[in-house]
């Protein structure tokens, strides 16, 4: 599907905040609850927020099906942090 000039830059912003941003942040949080930690309150609040933002881009995911299977790999990070932080916190 060809990408009008709106959605190419939305995509090209929400790339780069992933590369830039989130995705070291996720993976320092991951490496944190691997050690046995827990989250702090702000973590969860930032996880809060970023799901949310998943489900604001669904239609753009629609639109663009060739993003899909990024936007599900990230969900399933975010996932396996959350997981392993509620585990931790059970312990």
């Amino acid at each position: 599907m060809t990408m009008n000039s709106d959605d190419a830059g939305v995509v090209q912003v929400l790339l780069d905040r992933f590369n830039n941003q989130r995705l070291p942040k996720a993976l320092a949080m991951k490496a944190r609850v691997d050690a046995g930690e827990t989250l702090q309150p702000f973590e969860v609040d930032y996880l809060a927020d970023v799901l949310a933002d998943v489900r604001s881009i669904k239609a753009l995911v629609e639109r663009h099906p060739e993003y899909e299977a990024l936007v599900v790999k990230g969900i399933g990070l975010y996932k396996e942090i959350t997981e392993k932080a509620l585990a931790n916190e059970a312990k």
